[in-house]
């Protein structure tokens, strides 16, 4: 039995990486895919073509997330598409780590987080929510992280912290707010293989990572994406305001 079974999910930042996987994963559970990319098209087209190959419908819709007016026409875009929205994956953050995102000063890196990574996430719960009501229904996944709360070295991780951290107290209160109709949760992952971890980490530095994962390794994209297929699904049916961490017991 397919457990998303005819149901239209959105994912943000779907183009690579988590947002990918979980577009992927849920579109091989029976779900049809709106997936939103800021920049990477060519990228976003390859997870549709992927979605399609399984036999559901996908669609690319490229969004800002950390513009409240282009996260409402995305909503409206998909509705116009697929006629409803079920599932809702808040998984779009800011890169601080690669590229332009890594040259910017550390108060460019906070605000690009905060607009992005927490307000981002605001605006799109507060906007998915009105649809979802009106629908009588609805699930959505917030994207966190697991050090957030217990802490990490490094003037990035601060500011990473301080915005998913923030994440985490919205998403317990926004899960009070708009239950029963509506669930929503987190998923808070630790270490994964990304490409910042593949191409841009210092050997040592990943080594001493790894040899505080009581599970030995880091997480793939997968591993976060299986997660939040359970909180999108009827399987996590009494789950609200939770925070999952997926970090191999790092935390």
């Amino acid at each position: 039995m397919k457990r998303l079974k005819n149901k239209i999910a959105v994912i943000t930042g779907a183009s690579s990486g988590i947002g990918a996987a979980i577009a992927e994963l849920f579109a091989s559970e029976g779900a049809d895919v709106a997936v939103n990319y800021l920049t990477s098209k060519e990228k976003a087209e390859i997870v549709v073509s992927n979605v399609k190959s399984v036999g559901r419908q996908a669609k690319i819709f490229q969004a800002d997330m950390s513009e409240k007016n282009e996260i409402n026409q995305l909503i409206q875009k998909v509705i116009e598409k697929f006629g409803k929205i079920d599932i809702w994956v808040n998984n779009a953050g800011a890169d601080i780590l690669t590229g332009e995102g890594a040259n910017a000063d550390t108060h460019g890196k906070l605000e690009k987080l905060i607009e992005t990574d927490l307000k981002g996430t605001i605006n799109a719960c507060w906007s998915i929510a009105e649809t979802m009501e009106k629908q009588g229904h609805g699930v959505i996944v917030n994207m966190g992280w697991d050090l957030a709360v217990h802490g990490f070295q490094g003037v990035n991780p601060q500011i990473f912290a301080t915005a998913k951290s923030g994440v985490l107290g919205f998403t317990r209160s926004f899960a009070k707010t708009v239950g029963p109709m509506i669930r929503v949760n987190m998923v808070a992952p630790g270490w994964v293989e990304t490409t910042f971890a593949k191409k841009y980490m210092e050997r040592d530095f990943y080594e001493d990572r790894i040899q505080e994962i009581p599970l030995g390794r880091f997480a793939t994209p997968r591993d976060i994406a299986e997660a939040v297929l359970f909180l999108a699904s009827e399987e996590s049916s009494y789950l609200a305001g939770e925070s999952i961490n997926i970090n191999g017991g790092l935390v």
